[in-house]
């Protein structure tokens, strides 16, 4: 499929409902409002697709963006791009899923997210914490630096009640992550998650909750499940 076909086939699949939903969820213009049940077939037809994901990505459009995620062929991805994809990634299931989900995968996963949570740009921000919890989430424990991850909760704390709206929302996300898939790190994620207490992000109106990071990763406990790794992200 070529990306004119791709892009024709997404308008196709557009739905009112759905877009309006999105945008409420802070998704930006333009995009159709396309489920992710329909990008999932494209996504099984193309497999990896590393100049078709970069042409579907920068036109711009949050549905071909989300879909050059899904084919994106991490490996493949340079620093270049990533940079690239990061500065324009403005809709929330961008910065938070996509790019980071393809940055985890790549060569460069560690070294950007470390610089991205340091950007004055929000976005970028949240990317930098996003990326963070999907590498601890599918990296081996013998791959992470565990004093540095214990850090950056430490940074949390100290941050996060003055973090703006998304980064805030992504580092209560990086507690969760460090506390579920890292055994080394459950007990300083618990405990900064006390000192910390309620996280408030604006939902804008939504009906979604901040994640309780405590309850979620106690649930992981009860579960058996602390340090189960994820085989992917992208879903």
């Amino acid at each position: 499929m070529t990306t004119k076909e791709i892009m024709a086939d997404l308008q196709a699949h557009g739905d009112v409902k759905i877009k309006n939903i999105l945008l409420k969820h802070g998704v930006r213009e333009p995009f159709f409002g396309v489920k992710i049940e329909h990008l999932k077939p494209i996504q099984k037809k193309i497999k990896k697709d590393y100049a078709l994901a970069n042409e579907l990505y920068f036109t711009n459009n949050a549905d071909a963006m989300y879909l050059a995620g899904l084919i994106a062929d991490d490996e493949k991805m340079t620093r270049k791009d990533l940079q690239a994809w990061v500065k324009i990634a403005l809709s929330n299931n961008i910065s938070e899923y996509t790019v980071p989900w393809v940055t985890a995968g790549s060569k460069y996963g560690f070294e950007l997210a470390m610089e991205w949570i340091n950007a004055k740009e929000e976005h970028i921000a949240a990317a930098g914490w996003s990326t963070l919890s999907g590498l601890v989430a599918i990296k081996p424990d013998s791959e992470l630096d565990i004093k540095m991850l214990k850090s950056l909760l430490d940074r949390v704390l100290k941050n996060i009640h003055t973090a703006g709206n998304r980064e805030r929302s992504t580092m209560n996300g990086f507690i969760i992550a460090a506390g579920s898939y890292v055994k080394a790190l459950t007990k300083d994620a618990l405990s900064i998650a006390a000192k910390i207490g309620p996280v408030m992000v604006d939902k804008n109106g939504t009906a979604c909750k901040v994640p309780n990071a405590i309850e979620y990763i106690k649930k992981m406990e009860d579960k058996q499940q602390i340090g189960n790794k994820k085989k992917m992200l992208k879903c």
